[in-house]
């Protein structure tokens, strides 16, 4: 079994800044950053 993969904070801060700004969708995010679309750094912050 594989382990969950660990986003170091600078990583989440960027996606998350993305999220806030609304230019995309969740799922053009999720696909450029290379996360699922319900990962919370994604999903929280696109709200």
């Amino acid at each position: 079994m594989s382990k969950r993969k660990q986003h170091h904070p600078d990583f989440k801060a960027k996606v998350a800044l993305e999220a806030l700004k609304g230019e995309e969708q969740v799922s053009d995010l999720a696909s450029r950053f290379g996360v699922h679309p319900t990962d919370p750094s994604v999903e929280a912050d696109s709200a």
